[in-house]
């Protein structure tokens, strides 16, 4: 599938967890970034069809990556990964525009899911 996914976690082995889940499933075209600063500046240079972000990192939190990359591009979809006990945060998430949230830990048939469900 060409169909372009940008990862955003400060956690290198949660993006290796889902990577390893999309690949699998036929999701190749995979860019990573590990915090929000660097989640806008890939998401201008490579305009991914879809991002899967974390809410807390250092240096740009999720919400104000959200933001800014909704900002700069209203049809952005973005997808916000969170812990459990985040709910008032996931609701801000999803008032600032993105258009689902997993919560942590997660299955790899939910992360599916709700790729198939915005990529098609």
């Amino acid at each position: 599938m060409d169909k372009k996914i940008l990862l955003v976690d400060d956690a290198a082995f949660m993006r290796m967890l889902i990577k390893n889940t999309l690949t699998k499933n036929g999701y190749t075209n995979i860019l990573e970034a590990a915090d929000g600063a660097i989640a806008c500046e890939v998401y201008a240079s490579e305009k991914p069809d879809l991002v899967i972000m974390d809410i807390t990192m250092p240096n740009k939190m999720g919400i104000d990556a959200l933001k800014d990359i909704k900002k700069n591009d209203p049809a952005a979809k973005v997808v916000m990964c969170s812990a459990m006990g985040q709910e008032l945060i996931v609701v801000d998430a999803i008032r600032l525009g993105a258009l689902d949230f997993i919560v942590k830990p997660f299955k790899a048939d939910r992360i599916l899911q709700t790729v198939k469900k915005f990529l098609g």
